[in-house]
């Protein structure tokens, strides 16, 4: 979850919102991802998708069985869709959405494509949770600054 926190900290730095990602196979970091929804103007270039393309290009395949991803916010639908087709085994997720938009543990025990994820929240939580805190109200002050 370090990891994820410091590539969380790098998308910060880009005016992105914090929040990175990494995918872990048999004790190594296999792919690596932080949002970049902004600068790439894409819908789709969440932590967990560039970090789950990471590790599909490093091991040559779209199956990452027995792998484990780490995330600092718990993930939206498309993320989780995107972890269920991996075939990614586990979850683990910092801060968890304060905003009632995750499906994380209707999607994990759904069964859907005949697997199942686990899912552990709460993973140095306060941590994630003051990176995203952090960058909210940064962005609150520069907007109204810019209305004074």
């Amino acid at each position: 979850m370090r990891e994820a926190l410091r590539l969380a900290k790098k998308a910060d730095s880009l005016g992105e919102v914090p929040i990175g990602a990494v995918v872990v196979l048999d004790g190594k970091v296999i792919g690596r991802g932080y949002n970049l929804r902004t600068k790439l103007q894409m819908a789709t270039a969440h932590a967990e998708m560039r970090a789950i393309d990471g590790a599909c290009k490093k091991l040559g395949s779209w199956r990452l069985e027995g792998a484990e991803i780490y995330v600092t916010l718990e993930p939206c639908p498309m993320c989780m869709g995107a972890i269920l087709n991996s075939r990614i085994e586990r979850v683990y997720f910092g801060a968890y959405e304060q905003k009632g938009r995750s499906l994380t543990s209707e999607l994990a025990a759904a069964n859907l494509l005949n697997h199942t994820v686990e899912v552990t929240g709460g993973i140095l939580e306060s941590e994630c949770s003051a990176v995203l805190t952090n960058f909210f109200t940064q962005m609150r002050l520069r907007e109204k600054q810019k209305k004074d």
